[in-house]
């Protein structure tokens, strides 16, 4: 993993993570909502505004994570349309560690100042750190790899740190 590439040869590292539970969830609650909306007219206008949060549920219970020579993406699987840029010029370093829900927030997409996540699960996690002094964490498996890639992509575009 540490060679240089071949010229002309590009590396990417791609995966996805789940979270069975967030996607139950999502379903389960978005299912009951509309039933009540069909079924119980006086409460349709609550039930239906009430289906943001099972969408929040199904729109962060599965992401995939993309490392790419243009830098890192962090999109939901089932609206790809929802996802986090880092342009490799915006990253500072990133390394990867075990990481706990309840230390960056809980679990889903969380924000805090300095600080923003997508915490599906206890587990391995790829932290970046922003030019600006900010960081972006995400629960994913092989975030080890994911971390050496964006240092040797680093290093092509700014010489050796």
């Amino acid at each position: 993993m540490n060679r240089p590439s071949p010229r002309g040869t590009v590396a990417v590292w791609h995966r996805s993570v789940t979270s069975g539970w967030m996607l139950a969830t999502g379903a389960v609650t978005t299912v009951g909502l509309l039933v009540v909306a069909v079924l119980v007219g006086a409460h349709r206008p609550l039930a239906l505004w009430l289906l943001i949060i099972p969408a929040a549920f199904l729109a962060t219970g599965a992401v995939t994570v993309t490392v790419s020579p243009s830098g890192v993406t962090a999109s939901s699987v089932l609206l790809p349309f929802l996802r986090r840029r880092f342009p490799l010029g915006r990253i500072e370093s990133a390394t990867a560690r075990w990481t706990r829900p309840t230390e960056i927030g809980g679990w889903g997409y969380r924000w805090n100042a300095g600080l923003s996540a997508v915490s599906l699960r206890e587990g391995d996690a790829l932290w970046i750190t922003c030019t600006d002094k900010t960081r972006f964490v995400i629960t994913v498996d092989d975030a080890e790899t994911a971390a050496v890639l964006i240092g040797q992509m680093l290093d092509q575009d700014h010489g050796p740190r």
